[in-house]
C-alpha cells in the first residue's frame, strides 16, 4: 500500500482543487485570495456585471496577474504573431498558371 499526500485547497466549505505538492497549493490559494479581492474592487466599478460575470472576470485576472499588471505599467503586451497560413489548392487558383499555352 502506497500513501501517498495530498493538499486540498478549500473555499467556504467547498473543495476547490487537489494538489500533490504544497508549493501549487499555496500558489493556487493565493491566486483564490486576489481574485476574491479583485470581485470586492469589481463590484463597486459603475459597469454593469452579473455576480457570476464579476466572479469570472476576477478569477482571470487572478489567473493572469503578471500580465496585467505588465499592461499597467504601461508595457505593450506581446501579440501573437499569425502563422503563415498554408497555401491550398483555392489560393492556386487564382493565379493563372503561365504554363498553359
Amino acid at each position: 500500500m502506497a500513501v501517498v499526500i495530498k493538499y486540498v485547497v478549500e473555499r467556504n466549505g467547498v473543495e476547490r482543487m487537489t494538489f500533490t505538492s504544497k508549493k501549487e497549493a499555496d500558489a493556487y490559494d493565493k491566486m483564490l485570495d486576489v481574485a476574491e479581492s479583485l470581485e470586492q474592487m469589481l463590484a463597486k466599478v459603475d459597469v454593469p456585471l452579473s455576480e457570476q460575470q464579476v466572479e469570472s472576470l476576477a478569477l482571470e485576472i487572478a489567473k493572469r496577474k503578471d500580465e496585467f499588471l505588465s499592461v499597467l505599467k504601461g508595457v505593450k503586451p506581446e501579440t501573437p504573431k499569425k502563422a503563415k497560413k498554408p497555401e491550398t489548392d483555392a489560393d492556386n487558383e487564382k493565379v493563372a498558371n503561365i504554363n498553359q499555352a
